[in-house]
């Protein structure tokens, strides 16, 4: 179902690819994304392999979140080349409802993108049930839903809102339906358990055949086709023509039924995507770090992002938290401010920040810094603020002025409050950093974003152990600190 573009041709043997031979010029750097679902993945390993192949140096961005945090990444050059599908291309990114391919490459060109010919399947979506279930109630095609309104729909989250998603569908088919939101790989595990009735598919899905479900036979067309392309910046046929020669060769060479036995190797038999994808191309696997490795780099990674954006928050929220402090009238609009920016979305925030910084650590960075104001504006804003009256008195009748005043009685006084803030703050973005892998930042959250994908528990844990350990290490030293920093005097009348 390519249409319009080259049929699907056989599918690809190990070794298939080894026949893309085309001068590479050595030493360039090249970046391959990739969603966050196993098929993405391994096209994106099979994507860095070709260029691998031709002497490049490459790295794969992989499960950087959904399609609009990948079509953003490569408008802004943070990647030069990842997997899409053509009604993704038409219906939710250039908006071309039924566009042919002719037009999709003028739209794509405009932007300074282009795109293969097909890869050689289509992977369209759509929705299944238990088969069990769907033989009880007699249901076949999507239309038959509309007499059991009762069924429990649970639908990833991206195609709840996509243009060629729920929205549509149930408009198409008059669906009456209300189906609640879930991540594509615990959708299925719903499934399984009897949690839901209906979710929807990826065509290609390995848990189709392996959970014994139904396809729902979309009788009224609403889905397009979803070819499987490699969309890439059109200068990268200038930068690393090798590279686009090969991922064009990948045309018609992999089929929807050899796409489902690779997303099974790792889906269902636990196997790594690097490994599947090499061996697909018939080359040995990019040699992998192990375990030790692999989380001494995410520590450092995480240790990076809660860092950085601590102490840029720091460097604002303590100077604000004095002023709210001295200025009250005014300092009621900071900590309102403040505290309107803890109450939005963490994931929210994170996406926010992708046009202003693109993906990667800064936009993190940037998240996870207007985490860390209020706990720290409010604190130091408190701990001033509770300094008796009696004190601050004595301090200006003996003529000391405000900013002595300040650092010698004020700030030594309000020490242990404004302490206990950076540490509410520090300690909160050891968690929240772990967002920050669905945008490209790395840390303990890739790991785990993997472990969910991959039902893979040890992989959860590599992350979610070592992000408890730094948050119980945070609290401990900011305790030390607090210790240490205190006045002599106030710790003893603290004790007492």
């Amino acid at each position: 179902m390519a249409v319009g573009m080259s049929s699907p041709a056989s599918a690809g043997a190990p070794g298939a690819a080894q026949g893309i031979r085309v001068t590479a010029k050595a030493g360039t750097h090249l970046v391959i994304g990739s969603k966050n679902f196993t098929e993405a993945v391994i096209l994106g390993e099979i994507g860095a392999g070709l260029a691998r192949q031709q002497g490049l140096q490459v790295e794969h961005r992989r499960q950087l979140g959904g399609t609009r945090i990948l079509w953003r990444a490569l408008e802004n050059g943070q990647v030069d080349a990842y997997a899409e599908y053509t009604g993704t291309l038409a219906e939710e990114l250039l908006q071309i409802p039924g566009a042919d391919i002719a037009t999709l490459r003028t739209a794509l060109a405009r932007r300074g993108l282009a795109m293969t010919d097909s890869i050689g399947f289509d992977n369209t979506y759509a929705l299944g049930m238990r088969e069990q279930r769907a033989r009880a109630l007699g249901i076949a095609t999507v239309s038959d839903l509309r007499a059991h309104p009762g069924l429990r729909l649970g639908l990833s989250n991206e195609f709840m809102q996509r243009a060629d998603g729920w929205p549509g569908l149930r408009d198409t088919y008059g669906l009456p339906q209300k189906p609640d939101g879930l991540d594509h790989d615990l959708a299925y595990r719903a499934l399984a358990s009897g949690a839901i009735d209906i979710t929807d598919l990826y065509g290609t899905d390995a848990e189709i055949p392996y959970y014994g479900l139904r396809v729902l036979d979309d009788d009224r067309h609403y889905f397009p086709p979803y070819a499987a392309v490699y969309l890439y910046r059109a200068d990268l046929a200038q930068r690393a023509p090798a590279w686009v020669a090969a991922l064009r060769g990948m045309a018609g060479r992999i089929d929807a039924a050899t796409m489902q036995r690779l997303n099974a190797r790792v889906k269902l038999d636990h196997e790594k995507e690097a490994d599947v994808a090499a061996g697909w191309l018939g080359v040995d696997a990019p040699t992998a770090s192990g375990r030790a490795a692999r989380i001494w780099q995410r520590t450092r990674e995480h240790l990076a992002l809660v860092g950085i954006s601590l102490g840029l928050a720091l460097l604002v929220a303590l100077p604000l938290g004095v002023f709210a402090a001295r200025r009250k009238r005014l300092g009621q609009v900071v900590l309102s401010l403040t505290g309107v920016l803890q109450t939005l979305p963490s994931l929210a925030v994170f996406v926010f920040m992708i046009p202003l910084f693109g993906i990667g650590a800064k936009p993190a960075i940037a998240a996870l810094f207007l985490y860390s104001l209020l706990p720290i504006v409010r604190n130091t804003h408190a701990g001033l603020a509770g300094i008796p009256r009696e004190l601050r008195e004595t301090a200006a009748a003996i003529g000391l002025p405000p900013r002595t005043r300040l650092w010698r009685i004020e700030l030594p006084l309000a020490l242990r409050t404004i302490l206990a803030g950076i540490k509410i703050a520090a300690v909160i973005n050891v968690g929240t950093a772990t967002l920050g892998a669905l945008i490209g930042a790395g840390g303990y959250g890739q790991p785990i974003l993997a472990g969910i994908r991959l039902d893979d528990i040890g992989l959860i844990l590599e992350g979610a152990v070592p992000a408890a350990v730094l948050a119980l290490l945070v609290q401990g030293v900011f305790e030390v600190v607090e210790r240490v920093m205190t006045p002599r005097g106030l710790r003893i009348a603290a004790r007492a």
